[in-house]
């Protein structure tokens, strides 16, 4: 995610090096109880310049939410392009879901524990274009995996079944990892996708 945290930085903009505070303290300590000046010590900037670059907490973190989903739909995609093969492209798209650096492990918590945020409207303008375009994301991803779905099913290779349906519970399953994977643990990333790809595949089979 580095690359999409430095996507609207200048050669003096702390806007990245702020993402990056926040994605360590709100998914290691919880949203909740990070407090916005313990970010701004961490950037050793003072609070109010914060507001320089989100006018909240809340608008950093769906700003955070925003760069996950863009970076797991281009992990996807990356992964899958130009494999013709249905099971191929089903493993390679659920590695891709892993396929993750400790800080999109944690990006990627901070993402599921606050989903609830992008179902109604936020009250300023910059928070509400974060939510609209991380909805616009939710669905490209489910989109993407149905095609991958539907694909498998006209080719004989999954069972026939509502694509858009399997998509879903599928993507629920991925995402209910990081409530309790944590970086340097007993159970590595590795052996997770291994596991769960085991999982989807059976899930779609016949």
């Amino acid at each position: 995610m580095t690359a999409q945290l430095e996507r609207k930085d200048g050669p003096r903009s702390k806007r990245g090096v702020i993402l990056q505070a926040a994605i360590d303290r709100f998914g290691r300590d919880g949203f909740e109880h990070t407090k916005w000046a313990t970010v701004a010590d961490e950037v050793g900037i003072g609070q109010t310049a914060l507001y320089h670059y989100f006018e909240s907490k809340a608008h950093c973190l769906l700003t955070i939410m925003n760069l996950e989903l863009a970076a797991s739909l281009q992990r996807f995609q990356d992964a899958t392009a130009g494999v013709d093969d249905h099971a191929k492209r089903l493993r390679a798209a659920v590695a891709s879901a892993y396929d993750v650096t400790p800080s999109e492990a944690l990006a990627a918590r901070i993402l599921l524990s606050h989903m609830d945020l992008l179902s109604t409207p936020r009250p300023s303008e910059r928070e509400e274009a974060e939510r609209q375009q991380a909805r616009v994301l939710v669905r490209a991803i489910e989109d993407e995996w149905s095609a991958i779905l539907e694909q498998g099913m006209a080719g004989g290779a999954f069972a026939r079944r509502d694509p858009r349906q399997s998509s879903q519970a599928i993507l629920s399953l991925l995402v209910g990892v990081w409530r309790w994977y944590r970086p340097g643990g007993e159970r590595t990333l590795s052996t997770i996708s291994e596991f769960m790809t085991g999982a989807c595949e059976r899930l779609v089979g016949p």
